[in-house]
């Protein structure tokens, strides 16, 4: 079977992307509920009803 040419990306690309992958940032239980938190006190600051 022939590859999709729209599929197939570049190696620099595939290298870059594996770079930021492995690279991102990992956050724990807690810090994910302090910026969910974090985010609704914001939004609830410019809630304008």
């Amino acid at each position: 079977m022939r590859s999709n040419p729209m599929n197939t990306k570049a190696p620099a690309e595939r290298v870059l992307k594996d770079i930021r992958r492995a690279t991102r940032r990992h956050f724990s239980a807690e810090d994910k509920i302090r910026i969910v938190l974090d985010g609704l006190r914001t939004d609830s600051r410019f809630d304008v009803t």
